[in-house]
């Protein structure tokens, strides 16, 4: 009883995280045509800005209680400020060229906010644990676990659920829908499609950089810590299928339970749980779970 408790916990807090790491990447590759690369470095970028933010906070002696609001307020400003100077500052140049150059741009940046984060923060580990032990333990079927670790699991869905009353119910969610069925016509109709991609950026950017936030108090924040994610989360979009929201959300928990049970039943397959799903979908559905049919162009 107890293992499959924690196999049934460890699964959905791994599936929230692998959530919120790959939803942004997902949602910049469904409405940009843009596999972002960078999106590992943006994971790494909001560790260490929780890190230092949370450093500044204890050191000014502030209630703890308040130390998320801080966590948030150093997420949203991280996420909407790196997007933007991203995307205005390189990626709108090279709208319209070809997919593979701009997986090998945003690879580039990738290796350049590696090397600025070792330039910025240093080679030092930071560890910022007390958000992750202030909640404490609750029994959930005769075995302890962190509150932070379910707290998690409702920040994704509500990020989630966020997202899509975004996209489905606003009317600057219509209209990035729009963009994503033709770009052309949305422009043609006055849409401005330049301004949908910024935005759209800023919030995948926001989503990878709250990965990073919410997972720096629960590990040691060094240099690297953004390469094991992007491969990660590229292997959550694909399960699901690239450019879908749902598909991510699915694609995420089938590899969280999927590593769950390794990790519990057989932890000399942990390594290959994700990637052996992966696998095992693309041999049935070559393009993902939910990934959408589209017409070649002439």
């Amino acid at each position: 009883m107890l293992k499959f408790s924690a196999i049934m916990l460890d699964g959905m807090n791994y599936a929230a995280w692998l959530f919120l790491v790959a939803v942004g990447l997902t949602l910049i590759y469904g409405v940009m045509r843009i596999l972002n690369i960078a999106h590992g470095a943006f994971y790494a970028i909001g560790a260490y800005v929780c890190a230092s933010a949370l450093g500044v906070y204890y050191g000014a002696g502030l209630p703890e209680a308040l130390a998320f609001l801080a966590m948030g307020v150093a997420a949203l400003v991280a996420g909407v400020v790196l997007g933007l100077a991203v995307e205005r500052g390189v990626l709108r140049f090279l709208y319209g060229r070809d997919e593979v150059l701009m997986v090998l741009v945003t690879y580039a940046m990738f290796l350049i906010l590696e090397d600025a984060v070792k330039m910025i923060w240093g080679v030092n580990s930071y560890f910022v644990y007390q958000p992750y032990a202030y909640f404490g333990f609750v029994e959930i079927g005769g075995l302890p676990y962190q509150v932070y670790d379910l707290l998690m699991v409702v920040l994704a869905v509500v990020l989630g659920l966020g997202l899509w009353f975004w996209l489905e119910r606003t009317r600057m969610g219509r209209m990035t829908t729009a963009v994503v069925a033709d770009r052309e016509i949305s422009a043609a109709m006055g849409i401005n499609v330049t301004r949908i991609f910024a935005t759209t950026f800023a919030i995948g950017t926001v989503f990878a950089v709250v990965g990073g936030v919410v997972t720096a108090p629960k590990i040691a924040v060094t240099p690297g810590i953004g390469v094991e994610v992007i491969i990660l989360a590229f292997a959550v979009v694909v399960i699901g299928g690239l450019g879908s929201i749902p598909g991510a959300a699915i694609g995420a928990i089938f590899a969280g339970y999927a590593r769950a049970l390794c990790v519990h039943l057989a932890p000399q397959f942990d390594l290959f749980a994700i990637y052996a799903v992966m696998a095992a979908v693309l041999a049935v559905r070559p393009h993902g779970l939910f990934a959408k049919t589209s017409g070649r162009k002439i």
